[in-house]
């Protein structure tokens, strides 16, 4: 296999991003630029982010999961605590989340530390997902080998008819992370690739600085 993928480019063109336009807290600029994308650029999934982890096995491992809350505090989202993802976060609570919003030629990378949510708000998203998806959380070992699809439909099967006309319970192994933000980088593509990069720095007092990479 020999593939060249030397010839692709992409010019981004879009927009700017000066030093002198960002607020002084980072949370703000990514909620400007979330909402920009989801009202400009419907087709894109906006609140789909890649979080990468340190591994049991000392590789970093990224993926894609949803991202279904923010606050000045930090990002919000949901798991199998058992899980791959849920267990080397357990192990080394630092993590990486990264937007990349093609549409706007924008990016923004997160450094933080997660730290699980308490029960009762993981009990409250819980209850307001739709009865399927509360089933598959307690159907899949998530990241476990499993013998067949069939088998796996089978269990959802099952439980569908143990819990028609009941309330499902959260199962004690899921539930939702948050991410503290230290550092974020927000980018944004421009000619000639000499895009527009601003980085935040939590400082120990709690302030944020900022300040323009090269790119």
């Amino acid at each position: 296999m020999d593939a060249d993928l030397g010839s692709y480019r992409k010019s981004y063109e879009k927009h700017e991003l000066l030093l002198e336009d960002t607020p002084e807290n980072p949370l703000e600029l990514f909620q400007k630029w979330f909402f920009e994308v989801d009202k400009f650029f419907p087709e894109i999934e906006t609140n789909a982010m890649t979080i990468s982890t340190i591994g049991l096995d000392g590789y970093p491992k990224s993926r894609i999961v949803l991202l279904k809350k923010f606050t000045y505090e930090g990002f919000i989202f949901y798991t199998n605590y058992h899980s791959e993802k849920g267990k080397a976060i357990s192990n080394n609570p630092h993590v990486c989340l990264s937007f990349f919003w093609h549409g706007a030629e924008r990016q923004i990378i997160i450094k933080g530390k997660a730290k699980k949510i308490p029960d009762n708000l993981s009990d409250g998203y819980f209850e307001s997902r739709p009865r399927g998806s509360q089933l598959g959380a307690i159907v899949s070992h998530q990241s476990e080998v499993i013998e067949s699809r069939e088998a796996l439909e089978l269990k959802l099967a099952e439980l569908e008819k143990e819990y028609e006309g009941k309330e499902i319970p959260r199962p004690p192994y899921w539930g939702g992370f948050m991410v503290e933000p230290v550092e974020m980088e927000f980018w944004q593509g421009r000619p000639n690739r000499l895009h527009d990069r601003i980085r935040y720095t939590l400082t120990p007092e709690y302030d944020w600085t900022k300040n323009r990479l090269s790119p």
